[in-house]
């Protein structure tokens, strides 16, 4: 009996953080539009996601912010500027997901905008309009899932600009920085950081399998 045999073909993926590389801060929209400074706080100043998320709920409720009105802002935002060519030239060249710690609730209006890519995120809890609290898809998703497709035979390209990304891009075989501020930069080294789409987009792709 004959045996079937092949030697794998690792493919390349790329995964991508959203806000601050291909969208704004939704926080910081929510802060400039709501004159509530403390809602600018993201995972580029706070590394502890837990704790930022409960201090952002707690100032909500506080200022009786509901999920509409956060809402009614994403509404408005536009991808940074560049995103959407960026982001449709990479999907030519390689499947692309977006790894991020917003969420469901929020995401949509920014993920239409951008062409639907498959989007990671989370879930908040909301009661009667008023954000209750936050549910996540699974702990450390960004760097479980990286994890998940290097099992599946992929090599994993990956981008981000925060403190919360840096688990994705220790474990992806390339790792990026992109639009990252300067501690987070100091901070993480080994990542080539980048400031333009173009030189990331090169960047990725000599990489590419």
């Amino acid at each position: 009996m004959d045996v079937f045999s092949f030697t794998p073909v690792k493919q390349s993926i790329v995964t991508l953080d959203m806000e601050g590389v291909l969208t704004p801060e939704i926080w910081i929209a929510v802060a400039e539009k709501t004159g509530i400074a403390a809602l600018s706080r993201t995972t580029r100043d706070e590394p502890d996601y837990d704790r930022l998320m409960r201090y952002r709920i707690e100032i909500l409720d506080r200022h009786d912010i509901r999920l509409a009105d956060i809402q009614a802002v994403i509404a408005t935002l536009p991808p940074l500027p560049g995103a959407v060519d960026f982001l449709r030239t990479l999907r030519t060249r390689s499947q692309v997901i977006i790894l991020s710690d917003t969420f469901e609730q929020f995401a949509q209006p920014l993920i239409r905008q951008m062409e639907w890519p498959t989007l990671f995120c989370h879930r908040l809890e909301v009661k009667d309009d008023r954000i209750t609290g936050y549910k996540l898809r699974m702990a450390d998703q960004k760097g479980q899932s990286v994890r998940a497709l290097q099992l599946l035979n992929y090599q994993v390209l990956a981008a981000g600009d925060s403190y919360n990304d840096t688990a994705m891009l220790k474990q992806a075989d390339h790792g990026f920085l992109f639009h990252a501020p300067a501690a987070v930069k100091q901070a993480f080294p080994q990542f080539p950081a980048f400031e333009e789409y173009t030189d990331l987009l090169d960047a990725i792709t000599g990489r590419l399998t």
